[in-house]
C-alpha cells in the first residue's frame, strides 16, 4: 500500500447555494409565456373554418405542417 500524506488530499471548499428567485419576479414572465402558448396553440390548432379570426387561408397554410406534426386534423 502506498502512503498518502494528509497534505496531498484536496481540501473541501464551500459551495455557495443558489439564490432563489422571488415569485413576484417570475409571475409576469410565467403569465406572458402561458398567454403566448395559448395564442400559438389557437393558431396551430383552431385557426380554420368557422373559428378563423383572419379571412383567407394564409394562416392555415403557414401553420399547416405544424398542425399535422402535432396531430391536429385539417383536411
Amino acid at each position: 500500500m502506498a502512503n498518502i500524506s494528509v497534505s496531498a488530499l484536496p481540501t473541501p471548499t464551500a459551495v455557495p447555494a443558489p439564490t432563489p428567485i422571488p415569485l413576484r419576479q417570475i409571475l409576469p414572465w410565467a403569465i406572458f409565456g402561458a398567454v403566448l402558448a395559448v395564442v400559438l396553440l389557437y393558431f396551430v390548432g383552431a385557426e380554420q373554418g368557422v373559428t378563423s379570426v383572419f379571412s383567407g387561408e394564409s394562416v392555415h397554410e403557414f401553420v399547416h405542417d405544424g398542425r399535422h406534426l402535432l396531430g391536429f386534423p385539417c383536411h
